[in-house]
């Protein structure tokens, strides 16, 4: 069954919304805190004016009256270069961590969008063109990938082809039967789950097999592909 491509690009839209509107945020708190730190800093140049108004207004004679305006006057411009130095060093690290915290935003969203994909392929289960059950080779072939398979793990999946022939769910109990030819009351629920584990295995890739073998819930086993499409050799 293929998947719901509409589904799937308005996930896309959905994350790439949420990225630019948690980017934005971002953005805008950085810089609301920059503007706040920036307009809160005493300015820096306040004591190097009074300092300078003591000199112009007052009439100084004694040195040493002088050297400790002197004295301030230097204290005034260190203090603010420090200020300026300080100033550097918050919006470093303000750029720094709405640098991570942009990252953070975007590795969320990427997080969601491809649970959102994963959870509608799921749901749709995954598209399949041609699926080729050969005996004589042992093999199964899925679209264009070929999967090897042991004899146990193809009489499996040969059952549950014809039972998807025929439009059927069959049990763990159903599929031993068929493949030991006993009788379903004289086989076990664990056997036929079993083979379906082995089967699962085979197939290699985790995803391909729980979406190509699916679990119905409380009646048993299925293909999730269409009839037009499987071939017995």
């Amino acid at each position: 069954m293929p998947v719901n491509s509409s589904s799937v690009s308005d996930s896309l839209k959905a994350g790439q919304r949420v990225v630019a509107i948690g980017i934005g945020a971002v953005v805008a708190i950085v810089l609301a805190a920059a503007l706040f730190v920036y307009l809160g800093l005493p300015d820096a140049d306040a004591f190097n004016r009074s300092i300078e108004r003591l000199f112009v207004e007052s009439d100084l004679r004694d040195n040493a009256e002088i050297k400790l305006l002197e004295i301030l006057a230097q204290s005034g411009t260190i203090f603010a270069e420090v200020q300026r130095t300080y100033l550097v060093v918050i919006f470093i690290l303000m750029a720094f961590s709405a640098g991570l915290l942009v990252a953070v935003v975007v590795f969320l969203a990427s997080i969601v969008t491809l649970n959102r994909r994963i959870s509608l392929i799921q749901k749709s289960g995954i598209q399949v063109a041609r699926m080729v059950v050969n005996r004589e080779t042992r093999a199964v072939t899925i679209n264009d990938h070929e999967f090897q398979l042991t004899d146990a793990a193809l009489e499996t999946l040969a059952v549950l082809a014809e039972a998807r022939l025929d439009d059927e769910v069959l049990t763990g109990a159903q599929i031993e039967a068929v493949i030991s030819g006993r009788a379903e009351h004289d086989c076990e629920e664990a056997a036929g789950a079993t083979r379906i584990k082995r089967l699962r295995d085979a197939l290699g890739n985790q995803l391909v097999a729980e979406l190509l073998v699916k679990t119905v819930a409380r009646r048993g086993y299925a293909l999730s592909v269409g009839k037009d499409v499987i071939k017995m050799v």
